[in-house]
């Protein structure tokens, strides 16, 4: 299977890969976003390590299970050849209707089919007010028109 844009990646299609990859996780669909990774992929996401799709797949169902109204945006900080960092936040809130900001950095590897083979996820949770929610977008994809990340002062 085939996962295009393949690398190396140039600076438009890291940014596609990343805009790709935010699509994905705003769906909310587990098994939708594992397909995007090798069935081998290894995760570090803060202290959870994780191995292959049916993993991420779990791991993903229970963060979304406790992650309420999850909106993501991820911008291209960094690429190389076959790897690509990003920086991103998301907002949800949890079951008490508290609602945080989360953010962090991503270190993705693909391999030669462009399908993710490595993740280390770094993140950081803080609470917000729901008047200081800067995401207002309907659930799913993110609007073409939303700011960045940047535009956000983010």
């Amino acid at each position: 299977m085939s996962r295009p844009p393949l690398p190396p990646f140039t600076d438009e299609t890291a940014a596609q890969k990343a805009r790709m990859a935010e699509d994905a996780w705003n769906s909310r669909d587990p098994e939708r976003v594992a397909l995007a990774y090798t069935t081998d992929s290894v995760w570090r996401n803060r202290a959870e390590f994780v191995r292959g799709r049916k993993e991420i797949a779990a791991f993903l169902r229970r963060k979304w299970a406790r992650e309420l109204e999850y909106r993501l945006i991820k911008e291209v900080w960094a690429h190389q050849g076959n790897r690509i960092a990003v920086r991103f936040a998301y907002e949800w809130r949890d079951d008490s209707g508290q609602w945080f900001r989360s953010y962090g950095n991503e270190n993705w590897e693909f391999d030669e089919a462009g399908l993710m083979r490595r993740r280390i996820a770094s993140i950081n949770d803080r609470p917000i007010a729901e008047s200081d929610r800067k995401y207002q977008w309907p659930l799913g994809r993110r609007p073409d028109d939303h700011p960045s990340l940047s535009d956000l002062g983010l």
